[in-house]
């Protein structure tokens, strides 16, 4: 299986054999981990993943999702049952942002075999395909968390890269722009950066965008190849989708994790305003 997995194939893959182990990393911003919606019915043999205490480390100066300490990232990994060569599929609800926030920690600490459910849980039900209630108690996985697998940005290093390659901004055009920000206590965005909505990657289904459209639309951007590319967001969440449909259209790109939540954590850092 590639990044994107659909539902028929993934559920092709639970009945065999070998079945991935699925994580359900449902969250939102306002309500955090929704462990409600795991309990009400989730994927078969799904395993919660809360993304503010498993996908991240404290908030803090390296913003509101910092990445975890890789002892805490392998034990909750080995406690969903992940495994050395063992698949792994994640999913939400369906916008493409906390499943990638997991495909994209299952890669960089050295986990080659993780894929996101494209289209979430609601590509799922609408496909017909059963959910189930309870906590499955997988056996214990053997993961072992070996950071440095892919491309990672500080602050420094994405205001370099604003200037020398393309920096997309995962966020609203009205976030991007300082219009509003419901989120974080300054309005604006990293200097240089372009607004790159990660919404606007999802068809009407939910589902990513073809190949084909996609790369059309970051060649609108500025993206090319052999260009360094890289994407943030709010907090490093939302834009770990955008580096997956990156990834999908061809641009492999670094994410800048601790995002416009960090950057606004030094005064002395630049804020940019309007389009």
């Amino acid at each position: 299986m590639g990044p994107l997995v659909d539902a028929e194939q993934l559920a092709a893959a639970l009945r065999g054999d070998d079945p991935p182990v699925v994580l359900d990393a449902r969250w939102t911003v306002a309500g955090g981990a929704d462990r409600d919606g795991y309990a009400a019915g989730h994927l078969p043999g799904a395993v919660f993943v809360d993304l503010d205490r498993e996908l991240a480390g404290p908030p803090g100066k390296g913003g509101r999702h910092p990445l975890p300490h890789p002892a805490a990232f392998q034990a909750a990994m080995r406690r969903a049952g992940v495994r050395a060569g063992r698949e792994v599929v994640a999913y939400d609800a369906g916008e493409l942002a906390a499943s990638a926030r997991a495909w994209w920690l299952l890669a960089y600490h050295g986990h080659r075999r993780a894929g996101v459910l494209d289209g979430g849980l609601h590509a799922w039900t609408g496909a017909g395909l059963p959910l189930e209630r309870g906590s499955p108690a997988p056996a214990p996985g053997d993961f072992e968390a070996r950071p440095g697998w892919r491309p990672l940005l500080g602050a420094d290093g994405a205001a370099r890269l604003a200037l020398e390659g393309v920096l997309l901004d995962a966020r609203t055009a009205v976030r991007f722009c300082g219009e509003e920000e419901p989120v974080d206590p300054v309005a604006g965005h990293v200097p240089g950066a372009a607004c790159a909505p990660a919404g606007a990657n999802l068809g009407e289904d939910g589902r990513l965008l073809p190949r084909e459209e996609l790369r059309a639309r970051f060649e609108r951007l500025g993206v090319r190849a052999g260009t360094p590319v890289a994407a943030y967001c709010g907090s490093g969440v939302t834009a770990a989708g955008l580096v997956l449909a990156l990834e999908v259209a061809g641009f492999p790109a670094a994410l800048y994790v601790g995002s416009w939540s960090e950057w606004i954590t030094d005064p002395d850092r630049p804020v940019a305003l309007g389009p």
